[in-house]
């Protein structure tokens, strides 16, 4: 079943620039997609067409068989965003206050706001860290901060815009840890990233964006060879006609 359905996408930029062009690509359940390109490709303005944040001028996305444009408070639980900039989402005082916002915005029983924050909690490893303030985590848990507060939306679909960005050894592997988690718990994940290395091994496609457009589409070790074509870094053990491993072993 595809989880995400994208036709004829373009998106246009207020001062003229072509942020996308003609868009189409198809996506299924329990699917882990990274999308790689050089910075002003498209991929993060792909990325916010799937919940709304940008909204087609031509073109359709649609989330299990139904516009996004029909529904946006659907969209917006179905698809969970994290952003490269983790401090952007937090908005807490606490911890546990921070991942307590969506659910209480949905309006949700008291009791089902708490069982989801405990659970948010506990997938995120962020338990013992409920009652601090999300200013004084590190990096790594930060980002988990920030994942914690979308699975508490219970989204099929999760998002992830350069999550390794700006992150030490200990705190990448934090976050890829529960990334993978996640897609093994059933998510839908995408993930725009520059650094093919740590994440490829478990990925089902790599699509490499330029100028707007989808250039590649395919099997990760099939098209891995010509990412440098289009201005991304070819992982060093790719180069060097190796398999790529995980970073997690």
């Amino acid at each position: 079943m595809n989880i995400i359905e994208i036709r004829g996408l373009s998106h246009r930029f207020s001062d003229g620039t072509l942020g996308l062009d003609a868009i189409d690509i198809e996506i299924k359940e329990g699917e882990f997609i990274v999308i790689a390109g050089r910075n002003g490709s498209g991929k993060t303005t792909l990325l916010r067409h799937l919940n709304g944040l940008l909204r087609p001028q031509t073109g359709s996305v649609k989330l299990a068989g139904i516009s996004v444009s029909e529904d946006f408070v659907r969209a917006r639980q179905m698809v969970g965003m994290v952003f490269q900039d983790a401090d952007s989402q937090i908005i807490g005082e606490t911890v546990y206050d921070d991942v307590a916002f969506g659910p209480e915005n949905l309006r949700l029983e008291r009791s089902e706001v708490q069982q989801r924050v405990s659970m948010a909690l506990e997938a995120g490893g962020l338990i013992d860290l409920a009652d601090h303030r999300p200013h004084l985590l590190s990096g790594g848990e930060k980002r988990r901060l920030a994942i914690a507060g979308i699975l508490a939306m219970k989204p099929r679909v999760i998002v992830f815009d350069e999550p390794f960005s700006n992150l030490d050894y200990p705190g990448v592997k934090q976050v890829l840890e529960q990334i993978l988690t996640l897609h093994q718990a059933g998510h839908t994940i995408l993930i725009t990233t520059h650094d093919l290395e740590k994440v490829l091994a478990h990925a089902d496609r790599l699509v490499i964006m330029q100028k707007g457009k989808i250039v590649r589409d395919g099997l990760p070790n099939k098209i891995v060879t010509e990412t440098e074509a289009f201005g991304v870094r070819q992982p060093c053990t790719s180069r060097l006609g190796l398999e790529i491993g995980s970073w997690l072993i």
